[in-house]
C-alpha cells in the first residue's frame, strides 16, 4: 500500500478530488491531510471529514514538529494541492523527490513567489499568451523550480482570469490523480 499525505491552504477542491479518486483504491491510501489555514474552505468539506486533518501553524512548520510527524507517517509521496507556503528545506531534504506540487501555468513561465491562483492567470492574460495550462513538478527549495513531471497546455479562449482559472482547475482535477498514481507506480 502506497501512503499519501496531502497539504492544502484554501478551498480544498483539489484535495477532495484526489481523495474521491483514491477512496476505493486498493494500492493507495491517504494517511493525513495537512492545512495551515484555520479559515480554509477545505475544513468545511463534508467528504473530507473521514480523513485525519491536521491544522498547523507556521511555527510548527518551521521548527520541526511537522517534519517529525511526517517522518512518523512515512509517506511515499507528499502532495501539495493548493498549498501556499514554502516548504522548509529540512522537509525537502528528508523527502527528496517525494514532494510534488501543481502549478496553474506552463512552468517555467509565471512561477515563483507570489505567483499563485488568480495572480498567475492575470499575468498570463496581461502578456497576451496564446496558451496556458498547468504543471506538476517536484518541490525544491525554490518556488516552482523543481523538475517537471507533467504539463498540460491548451489554447486560451477567454480574456477573463476567473474563467481561465476554472478551465485550468477542471484539467488539474482530471490529471493530478493520474499523475500521482503514475509517480507511485500504483
Amino acid at each position: 500500500m502506497k501512503n499519501l499525505v496531502l497539504f492544502a491552504s484554501g478551498g480544498g477542491s483539489s484535495v477532495e478530488n484526489i481523495a474521491k479518486v483514491f477512496q476505493d483504491e486498493k494500492k493507495i491510501s491517504i494517511s493525513a491531510i495537512y492545512c495551515n489555514n484555520p479559515n480554509a474552505g477545505l475544513l468545511k468539506r463534508n467528504f473530507l471529514s473521514r480523513y485525519k486533518i491536521r491544522l498547523f501553524n507556521l511555527e510548527e512548520f518551521i521548527n520541526g514538529v511537522i517534519l517529525n510527524e511526517l517522518t512518523d507517517l512515512a509517506p511515499d509521496l507528499i502532495v501539495l494541492a493548493g498549498f501556499l507556503k514554502k516548504v522548509p528545506k529540512e522537509i525537502i531534504s528528508n523527502f527528496s523527490n517525494k514532494i510534488v506540487n501543481i502549478h496553474p501555468s506552463l512552468l517555467p513561465k509565471y512561477g515563483g513567489k507570489g505567483m499563485y491562483g488568480i495572480n498567475v492567470h492575470r499575468a498570463v492574460l496581461k502578456n497576451n499568451e496564446k496558451e496556458s495550462g498547468f504543471s506538476i513538478h517536484y518541490v525544491t527549495e525554490e518556488y516552482d523550480e523543481g523538475n517537471i513531471v507533467f504539463q498540460k497546455s491548451f489554447e486560451i479562449d477567454t480574456k477573463n482570469p476567473e474563467e481561465l482559472s476554472k478551465k485550468i482547475l477542471v484539467q488539474e482535477h482530471k490529471f493530478y490523480p493520474k499523475i500521482i498514481k503514475q509517480i507511485l507506480n500504483a
